[in-house]
Formats: C-alpha cells, sequence, structure tokens
C-alpha cells in the first residue's frame, strides 16, 4: 500500500585523539549503513578502509569535480575504520525507524563493541535480542547518550533540536547521525548521501539524514549529472504508510482489516488527513506560496545543498 505525492516535480538543468577517532568511525558508518549495490559494490569490512576513485574528467558545465560510486568503487575518500569496537547508541530504537537502523547495524557487520538503546519510559527496562547480544532499553538521559562513540537519532525534530548538540558538543561528545529534519537546512551542518557527498564530513560531528525522496533519487541522478549535464528531471514518488512511523502502519493495517471484514464502508483515519486503505493522496505536508507542497519542496532544497549547487540553481 503506497500513498501520498503522485504528483510530478521537474528538475531542469540540471594516533588520533578520541574526537577524531569518534568522527572517522561515524563517516565511516554513515557510509557503511548506507551504501548501495546499486553500483556493483560491497563494502569489505574486515579491510577496515573503503576504496574510491574519480572518473576522468568530462566537459559537463554544471558540477564541479567531486568523487562519486563507479562500478566497484564508492564515492567515499579514504574513510577509513576504527580498529576498536565502537559504542553505538541508537535513541528511539523500539520505533520503525530506530528498529531498520538497528537492522543495518547488524546485516553491515558493523564493528559494534557496545549497543545501547534509549528510550522513553514506557519502554525503558525492556530487553531487546539483538545480533550483539541481549540489550536493556535505557531511559534517554543526554548524559549517558555522550558516552557513546556514535548516536543514531531516530526521533522528532524538535527531540532532536532540544538535544543533539548538547550530545556532541566538545571533544568527549559522541558524533551525532540525525534521522530528523531538524538540521538539515542549517549552515554548517552536513547533509549526507555518502556516495555523493561524504567528504562534507570531515571535521563534523553533526551529521544531517536526508528526506528518503531526496537520497534514492539522487543515488541514480548524481552519476548522470555529474558526467552529462540534466536538462530536466521528473520524479513521481508513491510513500508508504510507513512515512508516518509505527502509528501510520497500525492505522493502515487495521483500516484495511476493518473494511475488509465488512465493518466499515470505509476506513477509519486519525494519523492521515484521509482514510489510507485502497486510497492514494495526492498531498503530503502543508502547500507552499509557489504551489507545492513542503514535502515536495524538500526535494529542491535538499538536491541543492547534497549536490553543492547554488541557491538558485533551478529545481522545480
Amino acid at each position: 500500500f503506497f500513498i501520498k505525492n503522485y504528483r510530478e516535480k521537474q528538475i531542469t538543468k540540471a594516533t588520533p585523539s578520541q574526537s577524531a577517532m569518534k568522527f572517522t568511525a561515524a563517516v565511516s558508518l554513515v557510509a557503511i549503513s548506507t551504501l548501495s549495490t546499486a553500483y556493483g559494490f560491497a563494502p569489505a569490512i574486515n579491510s577496515r578502509s573503503i576504496a574510491s576513485r574519480t572518473p576522468t574528467a568530462t566537459n559537463s558545465p554544471i558540477i564541479s569535480s567531486r568523487p562519486f560510486a563507479s562500478n566497484a568503487a564508492a564515492s567515499v575518500t579514504n574513510l577509513s575504520m576504527s580498529a576498536s569496537p565502537l559504542t553505538v547508541g541508537i535513541v528511539g530504537a523500539t520505533g520503525a525507524v530506530g528498529k531498520e537502523i538497528r537492522g543495518c547495524l547488524e546485516k553491515r557487520e558493523f564493528p559494534v563493541g557496545t549497543l545501547r538503546i534509549f528510550g522513553s519510559e514506557r519502554s525503558a527496562g525492556k530487553e531487546v535480542e539483538t545480533k550483539f547480544g541481549k540489550v536493556t532499553v535505557e531511559l534517554f538521559e543526554e548524559d549517558k547518550a555522550r558516552e557513546c562513540d556514535v548516536v543514531f537519532l531516530a526521533v522528532d525534530g524538535d527531540f532532536a533540536l532540544k538535544y543533539a548538540e548538547n550530545i556532541c558538543a566538545g571533544d568527549d561528545g559522541a558524533v551525532v547521525i540525525d534521522n530528523s529534519s531538524a538540521f538539515r537546512y542549517k549552515e554548517g551542518i552536513p547533509l549526507v548521501v555518502p556516495e555523493i557527498n561524504a567528504e562534507t564530513t570531515k571535521g563534523k560531528k553533526l551529521i544531517a539524514n536526508p528526506n528518503c525522496t531526496t537520497a534514492i533519487g539522487l543515488m541514480a541522478v548524481w552519476p548522470l549529472h555529474k558526467l552529462f549535464g540534466l536538462k530536466k528531471m521528473v520524479m513521481s514518488t508513491y510513500q508508504a504508510a510507513s512515512g508516518a512511523g509505527q502509528p501510520g502502519m497500525d492505522e493502515l493495517v487495521e483500516g484495511t482489516r476493518a473494511v475488509l471484514a465488512g465493518e466499515r464502508d470505509v476506513a477509519e483515519n486519525k494519523i492521515f488527513a484521509h482514510p489510507l486503505p485502497f486510497n492514494v493522496i495526492p498531498h503530503i505536508d502543508k502547500f507552499q506560496e509557489n504551489g507545492y507542497t513542503k514535502e515536495e519542496m524538500k526535494v529542491t532544497w535538499e538536491t541543492r545543498k547534497i549536490c553543492g549547487l547554488d541557491d538558485d540553481f533551478p529545481v522545480r
């Protein structure tokens, strides 16, 4: 069941210190946890490094030279992973996004020495089975999170704004990778798709994760744009109920069950603006003055930042 946003978008013309060790490990973690096999590349975890290469220069006037993924190489340059096991924290690990982050850590065989899971009072004290052993969910505290080498925030923007910068503050703070939209457009904070702009994380301890549509779309578009220069791209997205988190998925499942069981003609909706089962909603977030929704404009704003384009570069 997919929902939302089938409106078409057009893109026209188109011996290190402790803090240094945390940074290096975190950059590698960002890369390892998101690397795609779209280019036939599979990270060699045991080598403790990720190789890369730069393509032959082209005449494209649009994008300046930048490493990118190709056949057997990723766009990550000289990112070596710490030889020591790391303490990795996940805030919001019992939610839908947090569970996926934990799954990536397990599948990618990242050197997690200790996995710490932070949650609310409701989930604190519960035990979670992981590849790294049984983990007891801890009630989130800022000081506890700072004890980690790397912290993933799988929480909303308000939470991230309140705590992210404090968690990573100082040489003894953790590297924070935020999955919300809180810091995506803030100057000085890198918005990263590792295969495109991993180099922007150098020296940074707070890293923003882009919108799902942007990340997926640019993985295909960036190499083409780099080599040839695009004139126009039409992007249509059909986004899943999971975009609203576990409550959204639960509403879809329960609404579908109720309709199929004959209990209701139309499913009840509380999370979504309209009933979701057997429906497509061409609207995500609020409409802007230019007629596009905020969800659509995210693709414009984030594309410019990730690809290093000027603010007036036409992305419509």
